[in-house]
């Protein structure tokens, strides 16, 4: 619920209990104001009615006699206003007024009513009689020695006013809800027009995260409270950080230039090292023969360093070439793929692995998943992806074998490639596809750059594919290679083409897989689609 919902909600219901409140007390002020009056009237009538009924009992007392009848005034008993009644309980004769006698009514005596009237205690009824509501006054006549004689009962119509109470009441009620729904429609509109600057600052913020640029200022014209403090704070926090996001972004243009320019730079020079390198050991071998018994030392010196000479320069140019292919990472380079057979790509990767130093035995799995699969790739690019993984497979297994096969699932078809070798710990999952990583029990023990990872992620996240890793110390490690299945017209499999399924096992390490890490394994995966500002989330595997 929004801000202006909320205040709206809170000023409707604070206004609709203040006119609750005043609507009962309004009520009930005049309702006991209009009863009093009434009771008043009545009051006033009975007292006159019984000041000459006790007359004459005084009279009969004084006289020595019996009290003989009670008779009421005439004018009483004719008055069109009130209704009267006059009970005299020693004889139990009732004395009523033409008002009661017309309508042929008769006020009730209770038991309650009597000893109420013992008491020497007057009594006010809120009565409906022959369905008519009227207010009855219960008035007890009494001797000098405290002799109850007789009951006088005065009522009078109260129909008007209740009739009138309700109408009050209706009108209150009406009245109440008409302010409550004004009251919330102005208040809406009022904390719209309030809050209009802090949507404002909402809208600018948004525009600024969206469009990433810093330079946009929040504009404001209104008065120095509280929202006009706050776009200003905005407004000096967005200056500060287009200062530093620009000293940022000079400092990155400038490493990934250094970088850039350096990889171009150190071609050349290692391009010609290692050429005179090599021309030079091809001129001293052919001049090995013709030296003199005490040359062939200086001879042998001269060539292992030459040799040591053209392996650093090979190292240094795989290392300038891997940063190369990261520099056009980071600039953006937008690989060309085509469509293209997988089976023909693999095989030949299988068929050049051989080719490659190592010491594990070499397998090919099922690549039956592959027949007739494309998928929209670099074949270059593709290539060195698989050969990055196979190569780091052959430098971590000194025994054992490594092995490739192929499944598919899900529109995706997989490379699976697993080793028997040293696999790897949990600790290091996370850093895997960091530049320049190497776990520390290989550094300077196993060739390489450390730099073999992040090209392969940066391969795997233009194909719009990703990787799982499943690894335990001292048995080896498994990636899985998932890559898109090109579909031109993006059209479902028939019935006469089943998707196959992939194979429950992968020999050698049957624990391989699309599964979760056991305990004391690592595992993970990493998405086809990198999040924003972070890397995948890949499971542990070894870098080159």
């Amino acid at each position: 619920m929004s801000i202006r919902s909320r205040l709206t909600l809170w000023y409707s219901g604070v206004l609709a209990l203040t006119l609750l409140l005043f609507g009962v007390a309004l009520y009930f002020f005049l309702y006991f104001l209009y009863m009093d009056g009434e009771k008043g009237k009545l009051q006033e009538q009975a007292e006159s009615t019984v000041s000459r009924i006790r007359q004459e009992v005084y009279l009969s007392r004084q006289s020595g006699g019996p009290v003989t009848k009670l008779q009421p005034d005439d004018s009483d008993l004719r008055n069109n206003n009130t209704f009267l009644q006059l009970t005299e309980l020693s004889t139990g004769y009732v004395t009523r007024s033409d008002l009661l006698l017309r309508t042929k009514l008769r006020f009730a005596l209770s038991d309650a009513d009597l000893k109420t009237a013992q008491q020497g205690k007057v009594l006010f009824h809120q009565i409906k009689l022959g369905g008519v509501d009227m207010l009855v006054y219960h008035l007890p006549i009494m001797t000098e020695d405290g002799q109850l004689v007789a009951i006088l009962q005065v009522g009078t119509y109260i129909g008007n006013i209740l009739s009138l109470f309700d109408k009050l009441r209706l009108t209150l009620l009406l009245t109440a809800l008409a302010a409550v729904l004004l009251a919330a429609t102005l208040g809406w509109f009022l904390s719209r027009k309030a809050l209009r600057p802090i949507e404002n600052v909402t809208d600018a913020a948004a525009s600024i995260q969206n469009g990433e640029d810093l330079s946009m200022r929040i504009a404001y014209d209104g008065p120095q409270d509280e929202i006009g403090r706050l776009t200003d704070t905005i407004n000096s926090m967005l200056a500060r950080l287009q200062i530093v996001y620009q000293e940022l972004d000079e400092a990155y243009r400038a490493q990934r230039r250094f970088v850039s320019d350096a990889s171009h730079e150190l071609r050349t020079p290692l391009t010609t090292i290692r050429g005179n390198v090599d021309l030079l050991e091809k001129m001293w071998s052919r001049l090995r023969d013709d030296r003199e018994p005490g040359d062939e030392g200086h001879m042998e010196l001269s060539l292992e360093a030459m040799r040591d000479i053209a392996g650093e320069a090979a190292r240094m140019s795989r290392l300038v070439n891997s940063l190369l292919s990261l520099a056009r990472a980071d600039a953006g380079t937008v690989m060309e793929k085509t469509p293209l057979e997988l089976k023909p790509v693999v095989e030949e990767v299988i068929r050049k692995a051989n080719l490659l130093p190592r010491s594990a035995e070499w397998r090919t799995g099922d690549l039956s998943f592959l027949d007739s699969v494309r998928i929209l790739a670099n074949r270059d690019y593709l290539q060195q992806l698989f050969f990055i993984f196979i190569e780091n497979a052959f430098k971590y297994t000194p025994d054992g074998s490594v092995t490739i096969d192929a499944l598919r699932a899900n529109g995706l078809v997989g490379i699976r490639i697993a080793d028997t070798g040293i696999g790897m710990n949990k600790e290091e999952v996370p850093h895997i596809f960091e530049r320049f990583y190497r776990a520390d029990e290989s550094r300077g023990v196993t060739p390489g750059t450390g730099l073999g990872l992040s090209i392969a992620k940066w391969i795997l996240d233009e194909h719009g594919g990703s990787v799982e890793v499943t690894t335990r110390e001292q048995e080896g490690t498994t990636f899985l290679v998932w890559l898109p299945v090109f579909q031109p017209d993006a059209l479902p499999m028939t019935a006469g083409e089943p998707e196959r399924e992939a194979p429950a096992k992968l020999a050698p390490p049957a624990r391989a897989g699309l599964r979760a890490p056991s305990n004391g394994e690592a595992g993970g995966n990493a998405d086809r689609k990198e999040e924003e500002g972070r890397g995948p989330d890949v499971s542990p595997s070894r870098e080159e």
